[in-house]
């Protein structure tokens, strides 16, 4: 990590002009995402996951998913920030150790989430990041709506908690109502990032709403595994090929990664 791209990532968390993050998965992904124009690469752990032959939840090993973390920012010249779901370790002390390897990679932010995990096991999770570096922004998900755990004074008790424990930011997948989206940036006294997905708010709507970062989490890679297996079955059926119409140019994306 260095300080500038730090530093300029953390500047990204404007309100009024939210960080948008187009969430890659592997390094092909991040060159493109980088070369539409992304001031920042996320990467979304479900895809990482997936690129590696592994569920999500918590099932990747630690090194792999280090080591891909590490690929994507040797080949990006933005900021680069990565989802390590609950911290691919068991204890506090192993998220330290995690957090250090990212950092260690060039990250200079990561998404940790509580999941199914009591507030009271998180909250010394996020200690633990916060502590391997006090200059990655660390952004805490909380995932009461996403999981139907809670609604908004649950969401609004673990925000405090874990800005406390030393988060950066908060971000709240699961919710795209106007109205709830309003009351958590009200409530929460940092950076409120959201989850976008078809349906939800524009970035343009989320910007006047004032949250402060958007992304897409898996949604990318979800569409672009949709375009295999429909390619794959039209071309087992029919013998034709019209989902290849719209490919990336060979040459385009061969230059991306020269």
């Amino acid at each position: 990590m260095t300080t500038d791209n730090a530093r300029l990532f953390r500047s990204l968390h404007t309100p009024s002009n939210p960080l948008v993050l187009a969430n890659a998965w592997d390094v092909a992904s991040a060159r493109l995402v980088e070369d539409a124009g992304a001031a920042a690469i996320a990467t979304t752990s479900a895809g990482v996951a997936w690129s590696l032959g592994a569920p999500d939840g918590d099932r990747l090993e630690r090194d792999r998913a280090v080591d891909l973390i590490a690929r994507i920012v040797r080949a990006s010249g933005v900021p680069v920030t990565a989802d390590i779901e609950g911290g691919y370790a068991s204890t506090p002390e192993g998220v330290t150790e995690t957090v250090a390897a990212v950092v260690a990679a060039g990250a200079v932010g990561i998404n940790i989430e509580d999941g199914t995990r009591s507030p009271e096991e998180v909250v010394p999770r996020i200690a633990a990041a916060r502590a391997a570096s006090e200059a990655l922004f660390v952004n805490a998900r909380i995932d009461t709506f996403l999981m139907g755990l809670g609604g908004l004074p649950e969401t609004l008790e673990r925000a405090a908690a874990y800005l406390r424990a030393g988060a950066d930011g908060i971000f709240v997948p699961g919710v795209t109502d106007p109205a709830v989206i309003t009351a958590l940036v009200e409530g929460i006294d940092a950076p409120v990032n959201v989850m976008a997905h078809p349906g939800a708010p524009s970035v343009k709507e989320l910007a006047e709403l004032g949250v402060a970062r958007v992304s897409v989490g898996s949604g990318i890679s979800q569409a672009a595994y949709a375009v295999v297996r429909e390619s794959a079955r039209e071309l087992f059926s029919t013998g034709t090929y019209s989902r290849l119409e719209e490919a990336v140019d060979y040459g385009e994306l061969n230059d991306l990664l020269a």
